[in-house]
């Protein structure tokens, strides 16, 4: 079982990069002539455990070091997220009480697609109509269907309704229906302390119940690095839409393992 300790999830993405990075590299150089095997229905297999080994679960911009923050490099095309002049201004008011104010620390869902950037590994699981994505971050299950069938008409969630398409060797998802209540990006959303349930429909930067998310998953190198492209539109949130690159390291090594979230931002005499 894995806990929530913040010092050990730092010192485990230091050491992850330290050791994974040049093995992504490598992995990456062959990605033109690699093809992907397949399942019994013909789809490429990304079945497996897989896990991020960078920083942009903090930051997808480059960024130094800070208080519970590692430094590293950004993932978001042209260096810098179009912010809306009152996003800009609340992520950077959110991120200077970050300890309280990330719902991360409040153990709720951060939502898409900072899930997937979390330094925690996850399973992916193909059968019939659907791709299954096993999180151990807050023990998070992620359905998406495959079989054509259109996004519902129901009331938004912390992770959104995902639907998938093959293109090809590439898995294409596309998000609505997510909530607005998360930090799913970038900065840092006040929904954390001294929260109501009135409190938490109001929609938080940096990202609105607008957000559309569409996601592109491929398999490169030697089929041990996946690959996922991401383009967000939210015009509540940002000028225009941008996109972002990510390599998942395939991590043969691990389980996805039961996760133990703490609220960090309760006292002592609280309790949890």
């Amino acid at each position: 079982m894995r806990g929530s300790h913040p010092l050990g999830v730092l010192l485990a993405i230091a050491v992850a990069v330290c050791t994974l990075v040049p093995s992504a590299v490598r992995g990456q150089g062959g990605s033109s002539a690699y093809q992907a095997p397949r399942t019994k229905e013909g789809r490429p297999d990304l079945q497996g455990i897989w896990q991020a080994v960078n920083t942009a679960a903090w930051n997808i911009e480059d960024h130094s070091p800070d208080l519970g923050i590692p430094g590293g490099q950004g993932v978001v095309e042209g260096g810098v997220l179009p912010y809306q002049p009152g996003a800009l201004a609340r992520r950077n008011e959110n991120f200077a009480k970050r300890a309280s104010l990330d719902p991360e620390a409040k153990c709720y869902l951060p939502g898409l697609p900072r899930m997937t950037y979390m330094p925690f590994p996850f399973q992916i699981v193909q059968v019939p109509g659907n791709v299954i994505i096993a999180y151990e971050y807050r023990n998070a299950t992620r359905i998406i269907r495959t079989d054509n069938a259109p996004h519902p008409s129901t009331p938004p969630f912390w992770m959104g309704d995902s639907r998938g398409r093959w293109d090809g060797d590439t898995l294409v998802v596309d998000t609505v229906g997510l909530n607005g209540r998360t930090r799913p990006i970038n900065g840092y959303v006040a929904n954390a302390v001294n929260a109501t349930p009135e409190s938490l429909k109001v929609p938080r930067l940096p990202s609105s119940d607008q957000m559309h998310l569409v996601e592109q998953f491929r398999l490169v190198g030697n089929g041990d690095i996946l690959e996922v492209t991401r383009t967000i539109t939210d015009p509540k949130t940002y000028l225009r839409p941008f996109s972002n690159t990510v390599h998942l390291e395939r991590r043969a090594d691990l389980d996805v393992q039961e996760y133990y979230c703490s609220d960090n931002t309760r006292t002592k005499d609280e309790g949890h």
